[in-house]
């Protein structure tokens, strides 16, 4: 009774002050987050052109064209080609080089995990126009290839559909991997080493330890590198517009490209329907967040 006529009591003072350090990160991310995530759902129900917008009739109506836009629905096969064809690559590339890197008998690596990190350093507009001269008509790889004989002619690399989204998952593959290598190194870090002597002495070979050992112990990392990776990828949007510039004819052209071309790259753009778009692409990034957590979740 006395300490309550003194004041609050410690547990208030702490809640009290959890409060006033939470409240002004609240605000700012309610401002900053979830307040354009409405206005973003609120647009879309809109049609029209620039500030000259009018709820539609149907509400629906930017949601049903999206699915009879056939580049809209290019666009998604593209996003969807890259994130399966090249987010696994770059992720078990990752764990394999931070495997190398962390072998405590290795000599020079701290100069070996700068050099697989560094592409990550380069900015992303900057290397999408150096892989754009390298894989140019008359570029360092057709001349490479030329001079060891191995094609007979400059190959077009960048004006053919299959040979534009390879170059883009290269690229992206390139950029990425030291990135993701840098979260599995410090997982493994955080693994003791009599874990391994004790798989050691189990019987464990090396590809045994590593995929009964490791891989578990990994797996919260290799969640949130999943969730990071394909969140990046559905929202790929430099390399599509330095690289090929979505060509030739929007075959590698993304989700986020085209969004963009239509809100600003044509004049005064379909607010209403790129609004759409970008929400239809934050339920997908959501979505798949969720069962990334889920299929790691190894809670009973």
């Amino acid at each position: 009774m006395e300490n309550k006529r003194k004041g609050m009591t410690l547990a208030n003072k702490q809640l009290a002050a959890g409060w006033a350090f939470l409240t002004p990160a609240t605000v700012l991310i309610f401002i900053m987050s979830f307040y354009p995530i409405i206005q973003a759902f609120i647009t879309s129900l809109k049609k029209g052109k620039g500030v000259n917008t009018v709820f539609a009739d149907p509400l629906t109506y930017n949601y049903t064209r999206m699915f009879q836009d056939s580049i809209f629905i290019q666009s998604m096969k593209n996003t969807f080609f890259y994130l399966i064809i090249e987010v696994p690559i770059m992720l078990v590339l990752a764990i394999l080089l931070a495997q190398l890197l962390n072998n405590k008998d290795l000599k020079f690596k701290g100069l070996f995990r700068t050099c697989i990190f560094l592409p990550c350093a380069t900015s992303l507009v900057s290397y999408s126009i150096i892989f754009k001269s390298m894989f140019a008509t008359q570029g360092l790889v057709n001349s490479v290839l030329m001079k060891l004989g191995l094609i007979s002619e400059n190959i077009n690399f960048l004006g053919t559909p299959g040979t534009a989204k390879a170059v883009i998952i290269i690229a992206l593959i390139w950029r990425w991997t030291g990135y993701n290598m840098v979260f599995y190194l410090a997982g493994l870090q955080n693994i003791e080493y009599s874990v391994y002597e004790a798989a050691k002495i189990d019987g464990a070979t090396g590809w045994k330890t590593f995929w009964y050992v490791t891989v578990p112990l990994l797996k919260p990392t290799i969640v949130m590198t999943a969730i990071m990776s394909i969140n990046g990828t559905l929202q790929l949007f430099d390399e599509s517009m330095n690289l090929t510039s979505g060509g030739p004819a929007n075959s590698t052209i993304t989700m986020s490209h085209y969004i963009y071309n239509q809100a600003f790259g044509q004049g005064v753009g379909a607010l209403g329907y790129t609004s759409a778009m970008a929400f239809l692409v934050f339920i997908m990034v959501a979505i798949l967040a969720f069962i990334n957590l889920k299929v790691g979740d190894t809670r009973d």
